[in-house]
């Protein structure tokens, strides 16, 4: 847990707080929503934080992902379909920008069990023949961007109450002959 708070890191035996094992999690998260690590090892790291004592454990845990997030791409999740449909959901860190291209396959991104520290997030999605689906958490706001096209096929189902403090899901859409759907999760 090198550097916390801009202060010198503790020694390695040192014990671990709760809020140390929460500031894991959270960079696991975001290693797990910016594609570093996949939704099984996201569960077996968390499960190996939870357990952590030490820092030196913690540390093990995170060794080889980059401080911070960073490098090319950061802040991006990208997701396409190649030879099977594509879900993100479950728990994630919901990154400020996500990409989504299909073709004829579809895209489930799944934001009801994730953690979203932006005010906004950016969906742009392209289909051809597939669906590209977003199910958002009620309070949430979307917004169909004005530079969208072929807005005939883009559903926004979304239309519950808006909780002003929510995130806004921002979505350029340019679908062909597939759909983009987005709708809130049933309560």
């Amino acid at each position: 847990m090198t550097q916390t708070d801009g202060q010198h890191s503790p020694a390695p035996g040192t014990r671990a707080a709760d809020c140390d094992r929460e500031a894991v999690a959270e960079r696991l998260r975001l290693a797990a929503g910016e594609g570093r690590i996949d939704l099984a090892e996201l569960e077996e790291r968390l499960e190996r934080t939870y357990a952590s004592k030490t820092y030196a454990e913690l540390d093990v845990v995170v060794a080889d992902l980059p401080v911070g997030g960073g490098g090319p791409g950061s802040g991006t999740l990208v997701l396409k379909t190649h030879m099977a449909p594509v879900r993100q959901a479950g728990p994630w860190a919901v990154p400020p920008r996500i990409v989504a291209e299909c073709g004829m396959l579809n895209i489930l991104i799944d934001f009801t069990q994730a953690t979203c520290l932006h005010r906004e997030v950016t969906l742009e999605a392209s289909c051809g023949m597939g669906t590209v689906q977003a199910v958002v958490p009620a309070g949430w706001a979307v917004r169909i961007d004005p530079a969208s096209t072929n807005t005939a096929r883009i559903t926004n189902k979304a239309d519950g109450p808006v909780d002003p403090t929510a995130p806004v899901l921002r979505v350029i859409g340019h679908p062909r002959s597939g759909r983009i759907k987005i709708k809130q999760a049933r309560r």
